[in-house]
């Protein structure tokens, strides 16, 4: 009989080999889809919805081809991949390159190097990402060993969204009437609606399991506009992982996850295997007064030994979830969070950022807009709502030393001093600046930059804001207004979670550190779409340090090229 570690050993290495097969093709195309009682031309990759799951080694180097088969413009992010010194694959449209063209390839170079655990690929331009995304399975190289027990199975989930009109014409009307996009008909679970959505009682995701055997959940909102609760009816979810990156164990019997987030989760099978176990997701919506989807995605977790024809509903389990509105709830969860290592954290700042993130109003001509009355719906960061460049990008303009294509006068705080969570706001606080500003950071620098959310227009909402190029240390989170001399005070500064978004609570703010040690153009922005639309987003150029290992890779030679 063979021992069970050589066993273990030829697993390992059959998962090595394919893990490494360095090269993959995405082509992007249109397919027909049938959900909620009706189909239309989806996105895809090679066909797929939710795409394909890649494999990779801590430290691996891929080449995607991204073959552009379809209708409109893509460009393909790999969310939470650091890409040192390589910004020219990090995909975000007129960023950090021009978009590829239907019917033109671009051979993406994606260097992993810091990611220990789950991250994920979308595209990265307009709205498509909404049915072109996917997961990132990162695996510790041989000899290395994972810091938690090793699980029987491994599960993709993918949490999302769903229109029944093609995502593009929900864009183009926001966009052309300057109102609020049409919230989508449902939510999902690896691409299934669930039974309690119409004509979806076959397009449920099953989970089977087997008694006492532990599954190791990978999963990401990949939802547009929602941060959603989730859970498991009588399983507890343990979560070893977040962002790509070790977290120290906790047990939660729900979970909150923000679009662009990955958690991973062990769950053990150890409840009644004659019982069928339902699980859910729903939105968390601090702000009840700005519409949002409501509904709630059902998934069915159950056991082999289950029955398939049982029905008695006492043998069916519901999870229970948190309210839309439990802010209490939402962020006990986001700050139990910490690293699985301690004393890595920047402790002296030599670059403090202080930012407001804010809903805005543009005024129409006539008021002839469908926003708050007649104007149109901005957002922007320090009172600056960005304008993207339409015809080079940002980091050609800057390698190239194009000029006219961006501004350097992104400002390090607010240039509007006000109660930033007041309940009533003087009107003239609610339009921001149109323009392109960058921020420059020298090589090296410690960096602290601190998101501060705003009651402007509505009361305000929370926001989910990503960080290209770096994982970084979300030091502290509060409620009301940043206080420069007494917030520090209260940081995490030992353990803190090591993340690439960071959940800014509505009237409330983030604080996040991290050294600017990548070269290269780097967006930040908020991973809710509709407010990335409205202009929430900054650029942030880090320069050249002096090493040749501190400067920025030349370009590929197959760059789309701008018109």
């Amino acid at each position: 009989m063979s021992h069970p570690l050589f066993i273990y050993f030829l697993i390992s290495l059959s998962l090595y080999s394919s893990c490494t097969a360095h090269r993959y093709t995405f082509t992007v195309k249109e397919v027909p889809y049938k959900k909620l009682c009706s189909t239309k031309k989806i996105l895809t990759v090679n066909g797929q919805f939710p795409g394909q799951t890649l494999k990779v080694y801590k430290g691996d180097t891929i080449y995607v081809n991204v073959r552009n088969r379809a209708s409109e413009n893509i460009t393909m992010h790999w969310h939470g991949v650091e890409q040192p010194r390589n910004p020219w694959s990090d995909g975000p449209e007129y960023i950090t390159q021009c978009p590829i063209r239907p019917g033109s390839d671009f051979m993406y170079e994606v260097i992993f190097s810091t990611e220990d655990t789950t991250v994920w690929w979308h595209a990265h331009s307009s709205w498509t990402r909404a049915t072109v995304h996917g997961l990132i399975f990162v695996y510790p190289r041989p000899p290395k060993s994972l810091p938690f027990p090793r699980a029987d199975h491994e599960v993709p989930l993918i949490l999302g969204e769903w229109w029944k009109k093609d995502v593009r014409e929900v864009v183009e009307l926001f966009t052309r009437t300057g109102g609020d996009p049409n919230v989508s008909d449902a939510l999902t679970i690896n691409g299934h609606p669930g039974f309690l959505y119409p004509c979806s009682k076959s397009d449920t995701f099953e989970f089977m399991v087997e008694k006492s055997k532990t599954y190791r959940i990978r999963m990401v909102n990949a939802a547009m506009n929602l941060i959603l609760f989730f859970a498991i009816a009588k399983h507890n979810l343990t979560v070893v992982a977040a962002d790509g990156h070790y977290t120290k164990p906790i047990n939660a019997t729900y979970i909150t996850i923000s679009p662009g987030q990955t958690l991973d989760l062990l769950l053990h099978a150890d409840q009644n295997p004659k019982s069928t176990y339902y699980m859910a997701a729903r939105a968390y919506h601090s702000n009840l007064n700005i519409s949002f989807n409501n509904s709630t995605t059902i998934g069915i977790l159950c056991y082999n030994s289950s029955s398939k024809t049982k029905t008695s509903s006492s043998s069916k389990r519901y999870p229970n979830l948190p309210y839309y509105n439990d802010t209490s709830a939402a962020f006990a969860f986001f700050t139990n969070i910490t690293s699985l290592y301690s004393g890595q954290v920047p402790v002296k700042i030599s670059r403090r950022i202080i930012s407001t993130v804010s809903i805005n109003l543009l005024m129409c001509p006539n008021n002839s807009c469908e926003g708050p009355n007649g104007s149109r719906l901005a957002a922007s960061m320090n009172n600056i709502s960005f304008v993207t460049p339409s015809h080079v990008d940002i980091l050609k303009a800057y390698y190239y030393h194009i000029k006219g294509v961006y501004g350097t006068r992104f400002p390090e705080f607010p240039p509007l001093v006000f109660n930033f969570t007041a309940d009533d706001q003087p009107l003239f606080l609610q339009t921001p600046r149109l323009a392109t500003e960058v921020k420059i950071l020298k090589f090296g620098e410690s960096v602290e930059i601190v998101l501060q959310g705003t009651s402007l227009v509505g009361g305000g909402i929370d926001h989910p804001m990503h960080l290209h190029g770096f994982s970084f240390y979300m030091v502290g989170v509060g409620f009301g207004n940043y206080n420069v001399t007494e917030a520090p005070s209260n940081y995490n500064l030992k353990d803190p979670p090591y993340k690439n978004t960071a959940t800014v609570p509505r009237n409330g703010w983030v604080a996040i550190r991290f050294i600017a040690d990548n070269p290269g153009v780097w967006f930040m922005h908020c991973h809710f779409d509709r407010h990335l639309t409205w202009g929430m987003k900054v650029v942030f150029i880090v320069k050249n340090g002096r090493g040749l290992n501190q400067q920025i890779l030349p370009p590929p030679p197959d760059l789309p090229p701008c018109y």
